[in-house]
């Protein structure tokens, strides 16, 4: 059974006017249910990537297959944006309506989902990000986590197979970028969604089943947090750090501490000094 939902062939993207294509020949496969991340500085492409996924873009050369459907076939374009719904950089570009419920609702009535059902799915999207008790807030009066929260619930309750978050987090707080992180981690998880989770930040992509790392148009690297994180050096020579631990543990190695590689967060760093420790006694 193949169990690809997005399928990315040999695509190239070349903006008009510009002189260099912002993504070239990329190839690339995600699974059903699988969280990937997207891992690249400014101008490397990803952004372009998660434009092409859901039809935003269509590609210059190559196909991209979205959910079963060819995104290049107008006869299927919101189909595609149904089944593959995206999350933007700055939430307040999202909010269209002055009431939660209402804004909500909006993908939905482009779609001509029959009110009954709406109402049904905008309180099972909010319950989902956990925002049914802002039903009836306006939304300027949110934080900007909360407001992403809003946006992910308009994208929910559009009933999608996979969510494309573009720099979900860029303009929040830590606080509000490990919100929103936590729900679609929790919504991929407990419903199955597959997530595509375009970033810049080296904590969120650790948090992901598998890392496409991406420069100058191409992909460079790919495979689990751990395989990517352990090329230090070709990450570093394309202008990008790994997480604080990786960063941490190398140093503590070149010192004689005999840490293992792959070491991401803070928690596998105690652990990994406790047993040091214990072993010491």
């Amino acid at each position: 059974m193949n169990d690809t939902i997005i399928s990315v062939q040999d695509v190239s993207f070349t903006y008009e006017e510009a002189a260099e294509p912002a993504l070239s020949h990329v190839s690339l496969d995600v699974k059903k249910g699988e969280f990937l991340a997207v891992l690249g500085h400014n101008g490397s492409g990803k952004s372009t990537l998660a434009k092409l996924l859901n039809a935003l873009y269509l590609p210059t050369e190559g196909k991209v297959i979205a959910c079963g459907y060819d995104t290049a076939d107008e006869a299927h374009l919101w189909d595609v944006r149904q089944a593959a719904g995206m999350i933007f950089q700055n939430p307040d570009n999202q909010i269209v309506a002055t009431v939660v419920r209402e804004d909500v609702a909006f993908g939905m009535e482009n779609l001509g989902v029959p009110h009954d059902e709406m109402v049904q799915r905008i309180d099972e999207a909010l319950e989902a990000v956990r925002m049914s008790h802002k039903a009836d807030a306006a939304p300027h009066m949110l934080s900007g986590g909360q407001k992403q929260r809003v946006a992910i619930a308009g994208i929910l309750a559009m009933q999608p197979s996979v969510i494309i978050a573009d720099e979900a987090t860029a303009m929040l707080d830590p606080s509000g970028r490990k919100e929103v992180l936590k729900t679609i981690k929790r919504l991929n998880r407990e419903k199955g969604i597959t997530v595509v989770w375009i970033t810049h930040f080296m904590e969120e992509a650790a948090q992901a089943d598998r890392i496409v790392v991406m420069n100058k148009g191409t992909t460079v690297l790919s495979g689990t947090p751990r395989e990517v994180f352990e090329q230090v050096e070709t990450l570093r020579e394309i202008h990008l750090d790994v997480p604080h631990m990786t960063d941490l543990s190398q140093d503590l190695r070149k010192e004689g501490m005999p840490l293992p590689a792959g070491i991401l967060t803070v928690e596998e760093m105690a652990e990994e000094v406790c047993k040091l420790v214990c072993r010491s006694k």
